[in-house]
Parts: C-alpha cells; sequence; structure tokens
C-alpha cells in the first residue's frame, strides 16, 4: 500500500532536518547521504523519493530554516513577527549575537554555519541564503523611521555585523577574543539602530 501524501511530507521533513543539523555540524562535504538518512532513521533508498541528489538536499536544509528552526529561534527569542517595533530589533540583534547563539552549533542559523559551503554552492542554495539574509534585513529596515536617509543600507549593516561578527566569534569558540567580537557588533549593531528609531 502507497504511504499517503501525509506520510511523504513527514518523512521530507525529518530528512531534512537532520540534514540542517548534520551539515551545521560537519559542513556539506563531510556530511553524505548515508548520514543523513541514517541520522533521520531512514534507509537510502528512500533518499531518491524526496531529492534528485545532495545538492537539492542542501537547499532544503537552508530553505527550511527560516520557517523551521529558525520560527522556533525567534520565538525563542521573543521575536514577533506579527508585532513589529523597535523592540523586536533589539530582541534580534540580542538573541542572534548571544552566546546561547554561539554553543548552538545545531540550531545555528546557516548564515553562520555555512557561508564558506554557500559560497562554493549552485545558484540555487545562494538564492535560499540570499531569503535568510533578506528576511534580517527587512525585521530591521521595517522598524526605522520611514524617512531617515540611508534606511537600507544601515539595514544590511546591522545584519552585516550580526551575520559576521557570529562567523568570527565562531572561529574562536573558546575565546575571549570571540567575546569580545560579538559584543562590538552588538554594540555597532545596536548604534546604528538607536539612530534610526
Amino acid at each position: 500500500m502507497p504511504y499517503s501524501s501525509e506520510h511523504k511530507e513527514q518523512t521530507r521533513i525529518r530528512i531534512v532536518e537532520a540534514a540542517r543539523v548534520l551539515f551545521n555540524r560537519h559542513g556539506y562535504q563531510n556530511v553524505t547521504i548515508d548520514m543523513v538518512m541514517d541520522d533521520a532513521g531512514l534507509t537510502r533508498g528512500g533518499f531518491y523519493n524526496h531529492f534528485k541528489n545532495k545538492e537539492a538536499l542542501f537547499n532544503a536544509a537552508v530553505t527550511s530554516f527560516l520557517m523551521g528552526r529558525g520560527a522556533q529561534w525567534r520565538d525563542e527569542a521573543g521575536v514577533d513577527l506579527t508585532n513589529l517595533k523597535p523592540e523586536m530589533v533589539q530582541q534580534m540583534i540580542d538573541a542572534y549575537l548571544s552566546n546561547k547563539h554561539l554553543k548552538d552549533i545545531d540550531g545555528q542559523c546557516p548564515m553562520i554555519a555555512l557561508p564558506s559551503d554557500i559560497a562554493r554552492s549552485s545558484t540555487e542554495v545562494q538564492n535560499s541564503f540570499q531569503e535568510l539574509l533578506t528576511a534580517m534585513v527587512w525585521l530591521f529596515e521595517t522598524n526605522m523611521k520611514s524617512n531617515a536617509p540611508n534606511n537600507k543600507r544601515d539595514a544590511l549593516s546591522m545584519a552585516a555585523l550580526c551575520v559576521g561578527g557570529m562567523v568570527l566569534a565562531r572561529t574562536l569558540p573558546d575565546s575571549t577574543l570571540a567575546e569580545d567580537i560579538r559584543n562590538a557588533a552588538h554594540s555597532a549593531a545596536i548604534d546604528i539602530f538607536n539612530a534610526k528609531i
């Protein structure tokens, strides 16, 4: 008897989430289809019922973050996209540049965990990464004074500080320098935003 479409979708979600975590832990090159399917509790044979290849799975894993683990992360951080106000930007910056986010390798945003892998991936994967960045920039820009000059530039700068600060800090996970980088990026992002509210 064939599986229902709901069962197939739930299986696909399990595969994508297992892949997302493994890619965060090990990077794209070091994760195999067998590893993903084993982690999802499935056999390799079922993989091709859901994905054409590993690159398609990588794209799905990056894409899934925004409304999957990313939505959970935003809820935990108190960032409510249905109730936008300046406080949401402060909470986003605080949570994104937090030590908790830095230490949460499995749950980290792909913009922190996978930038080098994504830079070497297909245009499709890079577009998914761009969607994540665009969502962050939108949150920042939406909460600035509507008539202020350079809103887009400043929102992009804040996003660059958040992502770049965490990427650098992740390369120095247990050092004072990592904390100094996160704190400096946080202060600079908040300074830019405070000038816009």
